[in-house]
């Protein structure tokens, strides 16, 4: 979602009309910013603390701020959806709950934003600006003026599910007329693609067609949203949740994405909740918190009214907010010119329309979408759940049925038995292993990096995260001179680039494993003290003897001699500014760059004829990370000590590296 102040810098650059009309006065129940409520500021008076949730603990906003400085980036790149969603997650709450603090709810928020995204940054500094003033023209006024006036049994009618216009749904209306217009606009033009295939499911399955609207509060028909907990797709399952309701997740697809087999996996679980708690509001309450914490809340207060419930303590705002938005969100939808939007603000999409064919292997999208002589981008767009760049693994007993533009399906299957099976890419899976690198798969398979980044989705890697699965597209059919096989890696390689993949230079790439550890950067001074090279050097935030002993070349135990510290009084002297002496020319010029143990010396009486040098291979050390070391290459390596078989190498081997 935008930050607080991209929203604020659009809001007031938009003129008033010269004809507008005061907006009307609050609904009961809505209260006016005062001025103390307008300064949404980090550090502000905290609202009237809700009674503990056990379920859900909720950390500190410090705490927060700490886990956002320290997370790793997270497996899901965000998508545009997913980034609108969060946008106008924290907007909304700010706006209709001025007087809190910007707390962790509001921080974690910004997790999706990820670390290097300048979005996030611009949303944590708005979090420190004055936010809305109620004089803000927030767009056109609606033509039902009088909302807390307004006789909701007017379109009652209309709906299958219960309507109500209470004050925080009056409030949730205000607010997609005015913050939340754009995005409101987006999932107005986006639902006319899902409504027509979502509200047939939901109706077969026994539940009120208009439930689909849930799915536009969750995600605003979105299959690509992805939350910060890590919620994935139209309907928002979470991985547990997805499975207990029939979606398959695995290396090569999730299902939560797929727009119909979430929606009858969502239909099974919305009518299990309103079996379990007896009325659709509570059944939504659940779905967004959890059914036992709700039906703990009917049993404590003996009501399963959901707004006497919800005026109690005992649920998170989220979820108090969570049924008057959807009540807000259906009747904006279904009425939008009544609630002040026109026409021109919705671009609507066409129904989601497709043949489906069968595949009986893993099948590379490009050569699919050839065949079916429709774009590729239409075929992922059309298979959402789709996780890599083909189809799985499958067979002619078990295929996986895909998904094709409509009137495609012939083509497809006139075409596809014509194109060789040489010409089509083959698929092997990768475990990434300690000291792995991309450049090094895909020499060992006879592929190229880019490619492998591609059917990743992947835009780059310097580094590979351990354990991690790829898909590892390689040529059929490969033998002397180019091979068609070949020629359909080239157009990989070739697609990948155009669409923004980039490779490191094989130089720049860390292997699998690596530690991460500060890099001594530190003011240094060189001078000669008795004929001896010494070097002074000024320790720097972050600085650990092991990152300074790497940054020479020299042993730790060295520089803890040649100070004069024992290993309780490094630490005191690795203060910011301290001093530390070191001596490179007096140690050994190849030490270890992990952790483990490494012997660098002359090669035994044994080897007398082949002069060289010992390395002990340590623990996380690979015959590659060797190679890097000293400067020589895996085969001769291979060569130098008769080893066939560089993936089980013990540690503690004794290696002969000889000068290049």
């Amino acid at each position: 979602m935008p930050s607080f102040s991209l929203l604020l810098l659009v809001l007031t650059s938009v003129p008033p009309a010269k004809d507008a009309v005061p907006m009307p006065p609050p609904p009961p129940g809505m209260r006016v910013l005062s001025a103390q409520d307008k300064q949404l500021r980090v550090g502000a008076a905290p609202a009237q603390a809700q009674e503990p949730e056990p379920e859900v603990p909720i950390q500190s906003a410090e705490e927060v701020l700490e886990d956002l400085r320290n997370e790793a980036a997270d497996a899901e790149e965000p998508t545009e959806e997913s980034t609108e969603l969060e946008e106008m997650r924290a907007l909304e709450g700010a706006t209709l709950d001025p007087g809190a603090r910007p707390n962790a709810e509001v921080l974690q928020s910004l997790r999706r934003l990820g670390l290097a995204n300048p979005l996030r940054q611009r949303m944590l500094d708005a979090l420190e600006e004055p936010t809305f003033r109620e004089d803000e023209e927030l767009g056109e006024l609606p033509l039902i003026t009088d909302l807390s006036n307004f006789d909701v049994a007017r379109v009652q009618p209309k709906y299958d599910i219960p309507v109500e216009m209470q004050p925080l749904v009056a409030q949730y209306i205000q607010f997609f007329q005015g913050p939340g217009r754009k995005w409101f606009s987006k999932w107005v033009s986006r639902s006319t693609k899902y409504l027509p295939v979502m509200q047939p499911i939901l109706e077969a399955q026994g539940l009120p067609r208009d439930t689909v609207y849930l799915a536009m509060i969750e995600s605003g028909f979105s299959p690509s949203a992805y939350s910060w907990a890590h919620a994935a797709g139209p309907w928002q399952f979470i991985s547990s949740t997805g499975r207990q309701y029939g979606l398959h997740q695995d290396f090569w697809v999730d299902e939560r994405k797929d727009p119909i087999k979430a929606t009858y996996a969502a239909a099974r679980y919305l009518k299990d909740l309103h079996k379990e708690l007896g009325h659709w509001y509570l059944a939504w309450a659940g779905y967004n918190t959890g059914s036992g914490r709700v039906r703990r809340l009917v049993e404590r207060h003996g009501t399963d009214n959901f707004w006497v419930i919800s005026a109690e303590k005992g649920l998170a705002t989220e979820t108090k907010h969570y049924v008057p938005k959807l009540i807000a969100a259906a009747l904006i939808a279904k009425h939008p010119a009544a609630f002040g939007f026109s026409e021109k603000e919705f671009v609507y999409e066409q129904a989601l329309v497709f043949d489906e064919v069968k595949i009986n292997d893993a099948t590379d999208l490009d050569v699919i979408a050839r065949a079916a002589g429709v774009p590729v981008e239409a075929v992922r767009e059309l298979n959402p759940e789709l996780r890599r760049w083909c189809t799985p693994p499958a067979s002619a007993k078990n295929p996986y049925v895909l998904r094709l533009p409509q009137g495609s399906a012939g083509r497809f299957a006139e075409n596809f038995p014509r194109i060789p099976a040489k010409e089509r890419l083959t698929f092997r899976v990768h475990k990434v292993k300690r000291g792995d690198t991309l450049s090094q798969i895909a020499l060992n398979y006879g592929t190229a990096p880019e490619a492998i980044l591609q059917m990743n989705q992947l835009k780059s890697a310097r580094t590979l995260k351990l354990n991690a699965e790829l898909v590892i597209p390689v040529p059929a059919g490969r033998g002397g001179g180019q091979t068609d096989g070949e020629s359909a890696l080239a157009r990989k390689v070739a697609q990948a680039r155009r669409s923004g993949v980039t490779v490191m230079r094989p130089e720049d790439e860390v292997p699998a494993g690596t530690p991460r550890g500060p890099v001594a950067t530190g003011p240094i001074k060189t001078e000669s003290i008795n004929g001896r090279k010494r070097i002074t050097y000024g320790v720097q935030t972050g600085d650990s003897l092991w990152a300074i002993a790497q940054r020479f070349q020299v042993n730790v135990d060295d520089v803890r001699k040649w100070n004069n510290l024992t290993v309780r009084a490094s630490k005191k002297a690795l203060k910011v500014g301290s001093v530390l002496y070191v001596w490179p020319e007096s140690a050994p010029k190849q030490v270890v760059e992990r952790a483990g143990t490494v012997i660098a010396q002359r090669a035994p009486a044994g080897n007398a004829g082949r002069p060289g040098t010992v390395h002990e291979l340590a623990s996380g050390e690979s015959i590659w990370s060797v190679a890097q070391r000293y400067g020589v290459t895996v085969e001769d390596l291979k060569r130098w000590n008769n080893i066939k078989d560089t993936t089980r190498l013990p540690t503690g081997l004794r290696l002969m590296v000889k000068a290049p």
